[in-house]
C-alpha cells in the first residue's frame, strides 16, 4: 500500500486592528463587548441628530390667525382647522391661533365662509371699563351697547338659534318734550339648519326684548330670520297666527258636530247611510263694559254706613237776662260739693230725646250736627269670552231605509221614511248641536236614496284589475315557454342522463372487480387476505352504498387521463 502523506494547510495569519488592508467588519468583530456598546450608542446619538435637524428644517414657520378670540370662536375655529386638516398652534395664555405662514390667507377665507370668528359679544362688562371724563353721549351708548349684548346672549340661548343680533332705538329723553317718542327694537336671528321657531317662541322673543326695555311696546318690537323674512308680524302689521288659530279652532268645531250627528243617527238608519255638514259662525271680537250704579235713596229708616259726623253744642245765658244771686262773701265761695243721700229714690231715666228737648229748653243753648253718609257705587266690569257661537247651521242627508222582499228571495226595494221618522230625526239633530232660535240657527234634513258609487279599479281585487291582466297576458306566453321547457329538462332529459351515468358507472365497476392486478404479495399468515383483496373489498362496498361518490372518483380519474 502507498502511504499518502497529509500536508497541512498554510493557516491566515490574525488580522491587526491598526494594519492596512482590516476592513470596518473585521475591526468591528475584534473589539469587546464594551467598546461595541459605546460605538453603537454613538451611532444611534448620531442618526438622531440627523433627523432631528431634517425635522427642524421641514418645520413650517407659524404665523397668527387670528388674536383676542372668545372661548366659543376658538373652539369653533380649532373645529373647522381639524376638518380641513390644517396643522394649529396656541400661543402662550391661549390668546392667539398659530397656523403656517404659507396657509394663514388661505384658512382665513376658508373660515370667513363659514362666518368666523363671530366675534365676542360683550355684555354689561362693558360699563366696568370706563373712562374717567367719559360724556353723558358715550355712557348712553355704552349702556346701550351692553344691553344689546345681554339681550343677544339670551336670545342665543335658545337650542333653535345659532346667531342673534338686536338693535334697540333708545331715544333721548327729554323733559322740555310734550310728547315723548317710544323706545322700539329690531331682532334677527340665524337658526340652525333644520330648525324653526314657532308661534309661541317668536312671542317669547318679543315679550323678553320688551320687558327687558322701559316703556317699550310689544308692537314695537320687529324679529327677522336670517333671509329677511318678518316673522314678528305680517307686513300690513296684522297678526296671522291669531286668524290661522280662529280657522283651526272652528273646523275643529265643525267636526266635532259633524261626529255628534252621525254618532246619533248611524245607529238607526245604518252606517254610511247618513251625511252631515254643519257651518259654524263665531264671534271672535274681544269686548270690555265698565257700568257704575248708585243706589238709590232708601229711606229714614234704612241703615247706611255713616262716613263721618261732626256735633257742636253751646250753652249759656242769654246777654239781656239781669243777674241774679245774692251778693257778698257767700255768693263768690266755691259750691260745695253734693251729698247724695245713701238710701234715697233713684232719679227716673230719660230718653235722649227728653234729654235733648231740655237742652233746648235752656235759654242760650246751641247744637249742630252733621253726618255724612257713604253714597251706594256698584262698578261692574264685563269682558266677553271670544270664540262664541253666533250662529249654528246644519245640512243632514239621510239614505232610504231598507224594505222588505215582497217575495222569498226577491230584492228589497228601499223604502222612504215618513213624515213622523223624519220629524223625530230632525228633532234629535237640533238636541245634538244645542239649537236656538234666539241666534238663528237652521237645520235642514233631507230623505232621498244614495246613489251607489261605482267601483273603481283600485277597489278590485289585484287578480281582477285591468292592469294585471294585461301583465299577464304580456309575460304569459315567455313564462310558459320558461316553464315548459324546464318541465322537459328536469322531467325527461335529467333522468335519462341519471340512468346512462348510472349504466356507465356499473360498468366500470364490474370491470374493477374482473380486472386482478399483479402486484407483489408480502408473506401473510395463513387465512389472512391480502391487503389489495382487502381494499378492493372495501372498494365494492363503497360502490354499493353511495355510487355517486365512486362515480364522481372515476369521473375524475377520467378527466385526469385526458388531460
Amino acid at each position: 500500500m502507498s502511504a499518502v502523506a497529509e500536508v497541512p494547510l498554510a493557516q491566515n495569519p490574525p488580522a491587526v486592528a491598526g494594519a492596512p488592508g482590516v476592513s470596518l467588519q473585521q475591526r468591528f468583530n475584534q473589539m469587546d463587548r464594551n467598546q461595541r456598546m459605546r460605538w453603537g450608542g454613538l451611532a444611534a446619538l448620531a442618526v438622531v441628530a440627523v433627523v432631528a435637524a431634517a425635522l427642524f428644517a421641514r418645520q413650517p414657520d407659524y404665523k397668527v390667525l387670528f388674536a383676542s378670540l372668545s372661548d366659543k370662536d376658538a373652539g369653533a375655529i380649532v373645529a373647522q382647522l381639524t376638518q380641513m386638516n390644517v396643522p394649529y398652534r396656541y400661543t402662550e395664555g391661549g390668546g392667539a391661533i398659530l397656523v403656517p405662514a404659507d396657509k394663514v390667507h388661505d384658512a382665513r377665507l376658508k373660515l370667513a365662509t363659514q362666518g368666523l370668528p363671530k366675534g365676542s359679544i360683550a355684555g354689561f362688562e362693558v360699563m366696568d371699563n370706563s373712562k374717567f371724563g367719559i360724556t353723558q353721549f358715550q355712557e348712553r351708548v355704552n349702556y346701550q351697547r351692553a344691553l344689546e349684548g345681554e339681550l343677544t346672549r339670551s336670545i342665543q340661548g335658545l337650542s333653535a338659534v345659532q346667531d342673534a343680533r338686536v338693535h334697540l332705538a333708545l331715544p333721548n329723553q327729554n323733559g322740555f318734550f310734550r310728547e315723548q317718542q317710544k323706545p322700539s327694537a329690531s331682532v334677527i336671528v340665524d337658526l340652525h339648519p333644520g330648525r324653526m321657531l314657532d308661534r309661541a317662541q317668536i312671542a317669547g322673543i318679543v315679550h323678553l326684548v320688551a320687558s327687558s326695555v322701559p316703556e317699550l311696546a310689544p308692537n314695537s318690537v320687529s324679529v327677522l330670520d336670517a333671509s329677511g323674512k318678518l316673522l314678528s308680524q305680517e307686513p300690513d302689521g296684522k297678526d296671522s297666527s291669531v286668524d290661522l288659530q280662529q280657522l283651526m279652532y272652528q273646523q275643529q268645531l265643525e267636526k266635532q258636530y259633524v261626529q255628534r250627528i252621525l254618532d246619533i243617527l248611524e245607529p238607526v238608519v245604518g252606517v254610511g247611510n247618513v251625511k252631515a255638514q254643519v257651518t259654524a259662525e263665531l264671534d271672535f271680537s274681544q269686548s270690555e263694559s265698565t257700568s257704575e250704579l248708585h243706589a238709590p235713596n232708601q229711606g229714614e229708616r234704612a241703615s247706611s254706613a255713616i262716613r263721618s259726623q261732626q256735633m257742636l253744642e253751646s250753652t249759656g245765658a242769654p246777654k239781656d237776662l239781669p243777674p241774679t244771686g245774692i251778693p257778698g262773701a257767700t255768693t263768690n265761695q266755691p259750691p260745695q260739693v253734693a251729698a247724695a243721700p245713701i238710701n234715697g229714690q233713684a232719679q227716673p231715666l230719660r230718653s235722649a230725646e227728653e234729654r235733648q228737648r231740655d237742652f233746648m229748653e235752656i235759654p242760650g243753648s246751641k247744637r249742630e250736627v252733621v253726618t255724612n253718609y257713604e253714597v251706594d257705587k256698584t262698578v261692574r266690569v264685563t269682558r266677553n269670552s271670544t270664540g262664541g257661537i253666533k250662529r249654528m247651521t246644519a245640512a243632514v242627508v239621510v239614505n232610504y231605509l231598507p224594505g222588505t222582499p215582497a217575495e222569498a228571495g226577491g230584492v228589497a226595494t228601499p223604502q222612504p221614511m215618513t213624515e213622523q221618522q223624519q220629524a223625530q230625526m230632525l228633532a234629535l239633530v237640533r238636541e245634538t248641536i244645542g239649537f236656538s232660535a234666539e241666534r238663528g240657527d237652521s237645520v235642514n234634513l233631507m230623505n232621498t236614496p244614495f246613489q251607489a258609487a261605482p267601483r273603481l279599479a283600485s277597489d278590485l281585487p289585484v287578480w281582477q284589475q285591468p292592469e294585471t291582466i294585461e301583465m299577464v297576458k304580456t309575460i304569459g306566453w315567455p313564462v310558459g315557454f320558461v316553464l315548459a321547457a324546464l318541465i322537459l329538462m328536469f322531467g325527461v332529459v335529467r333522468p335519462l342522463v341519471k340512468s346512462r351515468r348510472k349504466k356507465e358507472m356499473q360498468a366500470q365497476l364490474d370491470l374493477l372487480e374482473a380486472e386482478e392486478l399483479e402486484r407483489p404479495a408480502l408473506p401473510q399468515k395463513p387465512g389472512e387476505l391480502p391487503p389489495e383483496q382487502i381494499r378492493l373489498d372495501q372498494a365494492r362496498a363503497l360502490a354499493k352504498q353511495n355510487p355517486i361518490a365512486v362515480a364522481n372518483i372515476i369521473k375524475t380519474w377520467v378527466n385526469g387521463a385526458e388531460a
